[in-house]
């Protein structure tokens, strides 16, 4: 790929690899699900390239999102894992990954998956965007907001319409590349 990429992943290696490998392209498996809703909620306030840079961390530290560990996980654990400098080391934010597993748990007793439930917000369908410019790109949108909504409802942490929007982008419900990006065309295919 050419300098034609999203312009927001040129500043590391990581990032553009994270770009053209993973984001965008929709995700439908639970264990990848929870992971990234840890990690989008650990975004909150901080950078993405901080997240990514933490990921191996992350897997490490929290079993690598197996969702029924995590949501296992006894306070001393938790308690422990604020000492982790391989993790964004907020209480707040570490607490919430067992909320959510137990959260995400009951979702998926009720959808038979989290991805039912999730994908059930759009019939199944990728949202094509067509942006020019990065500028145009929402933080939110009325979906992202009824996400948020509901998931709160259901007990969830850290799940705000931004990071929802975030959320929806990196796991693929919205194809928010560039139309300039050779990734926007080769995701726009796949649908």
């Amino acid at each position: 790929m050419s300098e034609k990429r999203c312009s927001w992943c040129l500043g590391s290696e990581n990032y553009i690899k994270y770009h053209d490998e993973e984001w965008g392209v929709p995700v439908y498996e639970d264990q990848v699900l929870f992971e990234f809703l840890i990690l989008e909620g650990a975004q909150a306030g901080l950078s993405w390239s901080t997240i990514l840079n933490k990921r191996e961390g992350y897997r490490k530290a929290f079993a690598n999102f197996d969702v029924r560990k995590v949501a296992r996980f006894k306070d001393s654990k938790l308690e422990k894992l604020r000492e982790d400098t391989s993790i964004v080391r907020n209480r707040l934010k570490i607490y919430s990954a067992r909320t959510n597993a137990k959260a995400f748990i009951e979702i998926q007793k009720e959808f038979g998956s989290f991805s039912a439930y999730f994908w059930a917000f759009t019939d199944s369908k990728v949202i094509q965007n067509k942006y020019k410019k990065l500028s145009e790109v929402p933080a939110s949108t009325p979906l992202s907001d009824q996400i948020s909504k509901d998931l709160k409802k259901r007990g969830f942490k850290f799940v705000g319409t931004t990071i929802m929007y975030a959320y929806m982008q990196a796991v693929g419900m919205v194809n928010d590349h560039v139309i300039s990006c050779p990734r926007w065309k080769t995701l726009s295919k796949k649908v």
